[in-house]
């Protein structure tokens, strides 16, 4: 399974937000310090503001910062809901499934539960999980930079 950029961009900016939680961060500014499209971190971050992993803050100076504490944010959760597609092989989706031995085939039970495996393993983790081991968070800071920069 491969996640998309999108989610792997979601998933940035909630370490992030996590990282620094007493700041406000804003989208233009934690694109320049990933160094990553502006534009495609703008429907991330609403994304994760309309599925309530973030909260928006109106205004000049406004930002982004976490909805719920890092150790209730689930990693699952956050990719099932940046994820829109969980189609492993052709035949996991109907609409345009193609196979001529779908009706036969005995992957597609393999294939599920390897999936369902993968979400549960991240179902295990939280946000806060990612920021545990020693030295990650300054490592995080001094590879990110300053907000000022």
């Amino acid at each position: 399974m491969r996640l998309t950029l999108y989610t792997d961009f979601a998933l940035r900016l909630l370490m992030l937000l996590a990282l620094e939680p007493d700041d406000i961060h804003t989208v233009e500014e934690t694109a320049r310090r990933y160094a990553i499209s502006r534009n495609h971190l703008t429907k991330v971050a609403q994304r994760l503001v309309q599925t309530g992993f973030v909260y928006s803050v109106r205004g000049r100076h406004g930002g982004l910062r976490l909805a719920k504490t890092p150790e209730d944010i689930r990693l699952g959760a956050v990719v099932r809901a940046t994820e829109d597609n969980f189609a492993l092989v052709e035949c996991f989706d109907k609409d345009r499934n193609r196979c001529v031995v779908t009706s036969a085939c005995g992957l597609r039970g393999p294939l599920e539960d390897a999936l369902l495996a993968f979400l549960d393993v991240l179902d295990k983790h939280t946000l806060a999980d990612l920021l545990k081991k020693p030295g990650t968070t300054q490592r995080m800071r001094r590879l990110l930079g300053s907000k000022a920069a």
